[in-house]
């Protein structure tokens, strides 16, 4: 991973780390003294990172629109709260579609 980019890797073990999920797709961030010493900066479901063996993930070379995809998938979940503590209000008001 280049220095100052953030990339993916499968989590492919969990060995004494069971909030990792097996075949799942999560960020790395970079960090040359955790990588120095065997270890990779995750982002997790809430946002937070942590460090992690890097045994445990293989990195994954994706196009551009996947990368896209999955930045924007981690950032929505860690700005939204919880759908059971967001009351929704309804309005009569429709949303514009792009070309209409």
């Amino acid at each position: 991973m280049p220095p100052g980019d953030t990339g993916f890797a499968l989590c492919v073990r969990n060995s004494r780390a069971e909030d990792l999920d097996v075949r799942k797709v999560y960020r790395v961030l970079p960090d040359r003294v955790a990588a120095a010493e065997g270890y990779l900066r995750v982002v997790d479901e809430s946002g937070d990172d942590y460090l992690y063996p890097a045994e445990y993930f293989v990195f994954l070379e994706l196009p551009q629109k996947a990368k896209r995809a999955l930045g924007r998938t981690q950032e929505r979940s860690r700005r939204r709260p919880g759908a059971s503590s967001v009351k929704l209000q309804r309005t009569g008001a429709r949303a514009a579609r792009p070309g209409r």
